[in-house]
């Protein structure tokens, strides 16, 4: 009585352990194609402190 309805419960989690491994396996292929490697422009600083400050030339910054 006991292995009836253990049988349909050991299928199920079966299944959902087969999809979850499938799911992982789809996301860090998705995230290896995608997401590689970070993107950062060539003049990242230069741009950052245009947006903020303004124009280069017009603030000068001392070190």
């Amino acid at each position: 009585m006991n292995t009836s309805s253990q049988d349909p419960n050991r299928k199920l989690i079966r299944e959902i352990t087969i999809i979850l491994i499938i799911k992982v396996v789809i996301l860090l292929v998705i995230k290896n194609i995608w997401f590689d490697a970070p993107t950062i422009p060539k003049d990242f600083n230069n741009e950052v402190a245009e947006r903020i400050a303004g124009d280069m030339s017009n603030n000068q910054e001392t070190r």
